[in-house]
């Protein structure tokens, strides 16, 4: 049951890939794997089987209970089938070479491919049966599949003071916290993970090439707050993708004298409030028809708020027998009489005078 999966280089990680991705599409492992010398599986080789494999490959090797078998240099007897494999899938796969966008579009193109081989070709020892039938009469005797391996491999380097690490010829942007220290590189088939003291501080698409720039802008809002110019000029904010609303806020502040600022202070709060909140508040501000930082960091302050917090019901067993009188009329005994006035003093003499 063959399975054939493509990739740009020839690197540890891609080895540990690919080993995932054909044990997820098997749904098990074989007990056995035969490997011929290669420097992602082998340090050293010995007298006769002996070899020295590396540490990482044997991690993924106990992961799926494999038995990795190296095999004796320049014997090609021992893998002839695997040799005679590669090349009939060559011949079947890729003549006439096949074009496509991406690479995934390759993979799941082979995948597909090889699919459709197993159901059409006769098995070689039951010839009665396909070979994708006696796959899957044999599936159950595989090892069942213990779920992903981490397959990347790790290096360290240092950050350089416009935030950037440079691997495998390539760099990549990491939080301008970071810089300063030294930062752990994940290096995976199809991405990188850089991390600081265990916290992940950046994370891209791998490139592959040579003199490639992976940036991302929210790296360096903070260097923002220091030199808002930047952001017409600066080359990590080219062609920033932004939602929908904050772009056109920062369309509308375009034409501000300060609008570099405003927008600055702006993306300032996502790094605290979430670009979630912040596009609603922004989305907020917009359909009151006002683009102003201080409108749209005052909405973000109301939401944070917190709700007031609900009425405390009172227990039948603690209600009071004579509840207090809410008079405050009596208050007013409390109070001193008012002067008289001129007028009420003059018709009080005479009321007097008349009673006398």
């Amino acid at each position: 049951m063959p399975f054939v999966r493509a990739y740009l280089r020839e690197a540890q990680e891609m080895v540990f890939d690919a080993h995932d991705k054909a044990f997820a599409f098997f749904r098990g492992a074989c007990t056995r794997g035969i490997y011929d010398n290669m420097k992602t599986a082998v340090d050293a080789i010995y007298v006769g089987k002996e070899r020295q494999f590396n540490r990482r490959f044997l991690q993924m090797m106990s992961h799926y209970l494999v038995e990795p078998t190296a095999c004796t240099p320049g014997a090609g007897w021992e893998k002839g089938q695997v040799e005679n494999q590669v090349g009939n899938v060559r011949e079947r796969l890729f003549v006439p070479r096949p074009r496509f966008k991406t690479l995934e579009d390759l993979n799941g193109w082979l995948i597909d491919e090889c699919v459709r081989y197993a159901n059409e070709q006769p098995h070689p020892e039951f010839p009665e049966q396909t070979v994708f039938a006696v796959f899957e009469a044999e599936r159950s005797r595989l090892i069942a599949y213990p779920g992903p391996f981490d397959s990347y491999r790790s290096t360290s380097a240092a950050v350089s003071k416009t935030c950037l690490v440079r691997f495998d010829n390539n760099k990549y942007s990491v939080n301008a916290r970071a810089v300063g220290r030294p930062v752990d590189i994940y290096a995976y088939a199809d991405r990188i993970v850089l991390r600081q003291n265990g916290e992940v501080v950046g994370e891209h698409p791998r490139a592959f090439g040579r003199g490639k720039i992976e940036y991302d802008p929210w790296h360096y809002v903070p260097v923002l707050a220091r030199k808002p110019g930047a952001m017409r000029n600066g080359a990590p904010f080219k062609n920033w993708d932004l939602p929908s609303a904050l772009a056109r806020v920062q369309r509308k502040l375009n034409g501000v004298k300060d609008g570099d600022r405003q927008m600055v202070s702006i993306l300032t709060a996502v790094l605290t409030d979430g670009l979630a909140a912040v596009e609603a508040a922004c989305a907020e501000a917009l359909e009151a028809g006002t683009h102003s930082a201080d409108v749209i960091l005052n909405i973000l302050a109301h939401r944070a708020e917190p709700a007031a917090p609900a009425p405390v019901a009172t227990p039948a067993s603690l209600a009071l027998t004579l509840p207090p009188r809410a008079d405050c009329a009596r208050y007013d005994d409390l109070r001193p009489p008012p002067p008289l006035t001129s007028a009420a003093a003059v018709d009080l003499t005479e009321a007097v005078h008349g009673a006398v």
